[in-house]
């Protein structure tokens, strides 16, 4: 199955074109340039657009604004091409790029978006990390207080820390209308948690 996937949920946006399970082409950049990766993805694997037979794309959790641009573009390229979507969880990539370690991705406002059993929230000193290996850009942001409490963590620059969309492409399993496709927030955005 020829899979076009990207995940917009962090700073660092990934893209991946992916051919039964091997990696055609893949980029990192800003979460708002993805349809730019996109294309290029598309030029330089000498695919044309409605080869594709799939998209995955990060559901988060992660930054509000970049899921919603994830979705969105994953939503267009769908409509556009009649092509069928799939969602995979941010933490759940990071997990595949790094087995074993527990994914924490940067919720902001002193939190991390934790997989550890279910997805949740938490603060820093709540997740526990006793002896794990912690992957993620709310690992690298939390460095300090997380290895304070026993947490090994990679170098900042560690290939671990990016949710790949490779892995997305290899973890897409239910292909379908791209509505059905929703963001996992965990909690409310910010502008609503202002307005209340």
């Amino acid at each position: 199955m020829l899979t076009l996937a990207f995940d917009t949920a962090t700073d660092v946006a990934t893209s991946a074109l992916v051919w039964d399970g091997e990696v055609l082409g893949e980029l990192q950049s800003r979460p708002v340039s993805v349809l730019e990766d996109v294309d290029a993805l598309l030029r330089r694997g000498g695919v044309r657009p409605r080869q594709l037979e799939g998209i995955a794309v990060g559901t988060g959790p992660g930054s509000f604004t970049g899921l919603r641009m994830g979705l969105a573009a994953a939503r267009a390229l769908s409509l556009a091409l009649g092509v069928p979507v799939a969602g995979v969880s941010t933490l759940a990539a990071l997990e595949a790029g790094s087995p074993g370690s527990l994914p924490v991705v940067d919720a902001r406002r002193g939190e991390v978006f934790v997989l550890d059993g279910e997805p949740r929230v938490l603060a820093p000193d709540d997740v526990e990390v006793a002896g794990r290996h912690c992957v993620g850009d709310g690992a690298v942001r939390h460095r300090a207080s997380l290895e304070a409490r026993g947490a090994e963590i990679p170098p900042d620059d560690a290939e671990e820390h990016l949710p790949r969309a490779r892995f997305h492409a290899l973890l897409a399993r239910d292909f379908g209308p791209a509505e059905r496709v929703e963001p996992l927030y965990l909690r409310i955005p910010d502008a609503e948690r202002t307005r209340r």
